[in-house]
Order: C-alpha cells, then structure tokens, then sequence
C-alpha cells in the first residue's frame, strides 16, 4: 500500500488516506453567511476522494474579515445557514470536515482578489476599521490599524471561543485556528508586525502568549476527541522576521497544550517578502517542524503530482499533504493518484461508470 492511500489519524479522527484539501477563500459569502456557491463548491470537492476538507477561513468577529464577502461564524445566525450545507455534504460523502477559524487583523477591509484585493479605507461603503497588535499598517497607504487592548484581546478570544463551540455543534470533525499568512495570530507572532511594550510583546515568549492563549481558549471549549490544529507561517521570508526557528519553539508549545496537528505554510505577513516558490517549496519546513516537535504535521505548498506527494510521506517530511489551487484545477486529483498508484479510492456510485 502506498502511504498517501494509508489511514492516519489527527488525534481521535480518523481519516481514510493521507489527502487534505487546504482551506481556500472563496470571497462569496453574504454577511459572512453561505451562499449557494458554498454548497456547490464545497459539495463538489467532497467528492474528490480526499479524506479531509477543511472549509475556508472563517471570520470569528465581523471586523475578522478579509474582506467583506468572507465566510464568518460569530453567531448563531451563521451556524444556522451553515448547517445544511454540512448536512448536504454528510448525505453523500464520508469525507471528515474542518473550519478555519480566523481572524485578519491589519490585512482586513480588503476587496476581493478578482477586484484587485486593494484595501479598502474606513469610509469607503465597504470598509471598517482595522484592527491589530501594533498600530502598524500591512502596506505604505493602507489603513492604520488600532493597536488591540486588553478588552479587544478578550473579544476577539471570545470570539475564536464562540465559533469554536459552533463548529462543534455543527458535527465538524476538526477546528484549525489560522496562524499563518500575515492574519492577527501571525501578526502577534511576527516581529514584523508586533511592536507591543506589553505582556504580548517584544520576547519570543510575549508574542507567542496571545496564539497561545487563544489556542488554549478554544482547545478547553470543545470536548477532547475533537482535533483541533494550528496553520501557521514557518517562515516570513523577510530578515529579522519570523523564522523556522522561532516556529519549532512555537510548535514545541502547541504541543503542551494539547494541540493535535500542525500546517505548515509559510509567508503573508510583509509586501517585503521574497518566496523562493518551486514544487514542494514549504516541505522543508514541515519536516523540521516534524523531525523536532513530533507532532503530526501536514505539508502543503506547489504539491501537484501523485509521485510528489508519495514521495514526501515515504521521505517521512509530513503525515499528510495538502493541497489547495491543485484541487480546485482537477477536483479529481484523488482519484487520479490513486490510479497512478495502483490504488483505490472511495467514490459515489453514481459516477463509478466514469
């Protein structure tokens, strides 16, 4: 059997192959509640024959949004229209489901990527204020944040708490908090985008203790069997930003707190980032991480090939592989891997003439 068709388990879940689909924005929310596109896309990528989905960032506060057509859960309003399209799913897939909970920080108020994904201003129609650790902008020219106090803290963790309880009362297998891509936990974490003189900090130690705190927050709000990941950015690819290094402490310390997996991506927090981009270019990371912290890791970035991705779990440099743009230009990618492989794959019967 090859590895990227063998079972693995995040924590209590188990998945039936070594397959995720990344969590991808689709910028077609309504209010942050689901449209009809949701239930189309999301549908169609739960029949690719991946053993885990994770659903797009999902803004825990309104202001959370990238942009202001992102998917949200910060009430009840929005676990109500979520709810069937989960349960549209669960009638014709086994495939398990997770959310990205996520907040954006400075790189909120944004248009979509197909409008430019330009900031938007506070007084424009569509846009908000931002906030973040430090009242440092993204970008020359984009909007100021407001540095968050000791009250927006607590918030916005209730916020993450909120969903987290939610997605549990949803039937979700898994919770990931988005760590990664420049949003607010990564934000807290870089250098780049933390110049707090408080508790949260300067040290190493005082910009990991918000993620931290957060992680923790919503790791106590739902029941233990339920796995609850991290994404983060293992590197900012910019000098005296966040690095590998500081990302192995960071993980080290997810792991005591009872965090069940580790995405690794990288990048997201600077315009001054300069990503060496090439097939598999984040595994090196995900490796470290791995090799140093043992927790379970999923790799991602420019995996593309059946053989690719065989060929990172056997070199043992992740547990699973991700894959994102790769599944939306052939949602069948699955299948197609496993007949490479010499496998199988499980599918709906009403496409088993194809």
């Amino acid at each position: 059997m090859s590895k990227l068709f063998s079972p693995y388990s995040l924590g209590s879940l188990e998945l039936s192959n070594r397959i995720v689909i990344a969590p991808m924005c689709q910028y077609s929310a309504s209010d942050g509640l689901p449209t009809d596109w949701h239930t189309i896309h999301l549908g169609n990528l739960a029949l690719s024959g991946a053993a885990l989905l994770i659903i797009e960032a999902t803004a825990v506060t309104p202001e959370g949004r990238i942009s202001p057509d992102d998917l949200g859960l910060w009430s009840d309003a929005h676990f109500q229209a979520l709810r069937p399209v989960v349960q549209t799913i669960r009638n014709h897939s086994p495939i398990k489901i997770a959310v990205q909970l996520a907040h954006a920080g400075r790189k909120a108020s944004s248009e979509v990527p197909w409008e430019g994904g330009a900031n938007i201003a506070p007084d424009q129609p569509r846009g908000w204020q931002t906030v973040a650790p430090s009242s440092l902008p993204h970008a020359d020219g984009e909007t100021v944040p407001l540095a968050l106090d000791q009250e927006g803290l607590q918030r916005i963790k209730d916020g993450f708490v909120d969903a987290a309880r939610r997605a549990h009362a949803l039937g979700l297998n898994a919770i990931e908090l988005h760590g990664a891509h420049g949003y607010l936990l990564h934000q807290f974490l870089s250098p780049l985008a933390n110049r707090r003189e408080d508790d949260y900090g300067g040290s190493l130690e005082n910009r990991m203790r918000y993620p931290l705190e957060v992680f923790s927050a919503v790791r106590a709000a739902v029941p233990r069997e339920m796995t609850v990941g991290m994404r983060i950015s293992a590197t900012d690819w910019v000098e005296g930003g966040w690095d590998i290094e500081q990302s192995v402490r960071f993980a080290q310390e997810l792991k005591t707190l009872g965090c069940d997996y580790i995405h690794v991506s990288s990048g997201g927090a600077s315009p001054a980032q300069k990503i060496p981009v090439a097939p598999g270019y984040q595994i090196g990371f995900a490796e470290r991480i791995k090799r140093e912290t043992g927790l379970p890791t999923i790799g991602v970035g420019l995996i593309t090939e059946a053989r690719q991705a065989e060929a990172i779990l056997q070199d043992g440099q992740a547990d699973l592989v991700a894959l994102a743009r790769a599944m939306l230009f052939d949602p069948r990618w699955p299948w197609h891997a496993a007949a490479e492989l010499g496998e199988q794959v499980v599918a709906p019967p009403q496409y088993w003439r194809s």
